[in-house]
């Protein structure tokens, strides 16, 4: 078992990770962005149990001397932290470059510094844009279609110029859109359930004809472990995705008809991304990661959506659903 680092992991898929990384025997220290409330983000929400094993770092991931503390005597490194809604990239860019790419810029440093033993860098299916071809493979194009996408892919490529460079053990690891307890209501399937969970009989959403290839959190988080556990992923780009798609319009539909059959969808200008920035279809390949590890999707679109609506029950009262979230 190892020592390892999750940074992000106050946040959706980090606390799922950290979670799991502790249930799996490993020490992990868990580095969460400093406020004054003192609030570990989504970790505060975990069994006690769970939550006495982990070391928490509190910190900010564009600070480099931060970031090099938090790595000392750490064995392998998931980095997840980042700022990921689209939405707000387009009117915080700066924001999106100092904590993507500076943020990632001090994690290899700190990595390459402390000889750190495996690296994991966190990259997005969004940095593909548009498929050109199905299913994208890791050889398709990159597109920045949003200041989020282009901070993503200068976070990848300096990912890789670290390992080509100075030999670096690490991994870009791609996950597709991932969803379920503890997403932000920025996200599509959130925004949807927690809509119709709070009664409303107009469910407002921006274009309905994209696709996308969603994974289940669990699916993603045993998708880092496995690529860690592999000895064959170092100096790979890899997707997460299960080779599977749904339009946004299928499974508003679908949710609709489990949560409030009486509801109607609207489209909302205010959340149409402007038009050559909508990424219209996403459908990625596993090829490579299943040629690569021992990993398989283990939960169907069903099963993970009723997971989901499950927990938005339990917690909709964290959840702001008078306004749209960015």
């Amino acid at each position: 078992m190892s020592n390892v680092l999750v940074t992000g992991a106050d946040g959706f898929i980090g606390s799922h990770l950290t979670e799991e990384l502790v249930k799996l025997g490993h020490k992990v220290r868990a580095f969460v962005y400093y406020n004054s409330f003192n609030s570990w983000g989504w970790l505060d929400e975990l069994p006690r149990e769970i939550l006495n094993e982990i070391e928490i770092f509190s910190g900010d991931i564009r600070d480099s001397n931060g970031v090099r503390e938090s790595m000392k005597g750490i064995d392998e490194v998931y980095h997840l932290a980042a700022l990921i809604a689209i939405p707000f990239s387009y009117h915080s860019p700066d924001a999106y470059v100092d904590t993507n790419i500076k943020g990632t810029l001090n994690v290899l440093q700190a990595a390459r510094y402390l000889e750190t033993k495996k690296i994991m860098i966190t990259s997005t299916s969004e940095v593909y844009g548009t498929a050109k071809y199905v299913p994208i493979d890791e050889n398709h194009p990159f597109q920045g279609q949003s200041p989020y996408s282009a901070t993503k892919i200068g976070a990848d490529r300096l990912a890789e110029s670290f390992y080509r460079s100075f030999n670096m053990p690490i991994v870009i690891v791609r996950p597709f859109n991932t969803y379920g307890p503890r997403q932000s209501a920025r996200a599509v399937i959130p925004t949807i359930i927690t809509q119709l969970l709070a009664g409303k009989e107009e469910i407002k959403l921006g274009s309905l004809t994209p696709t996308r290839d969603f994974n289940y959190v669990k699916d993603t988080v045993n998708g880092f472990i496995e690529i860690a556990k592999s000895q064959k992923t170092i100096g790979e780009e890899i997707n997460i995705a299960t080779q599977k798609e749904i339009s946004i319009e299928e499974l508003a539909n679908e949710l609709i008809r489990q949560i409030n059959p009486n509801a109607k969808i609207v489209c909302d200008e205010e959340r149409l991304r402007p038009e050559k920035s909508e990424v219209n279809r996403l459908l990625g390949s596993n090829k490579k990661i299943k040629e690569l590890t021992n990993w398989e999707v283990q939960y169907t679109l069903e099963e993970g959506l009723n997971e989901t609506i499950k927990f938005f029950k339990d917690n909709l009262g964290k959840y702001k659903t008078n306004i749209y979230n960015i």
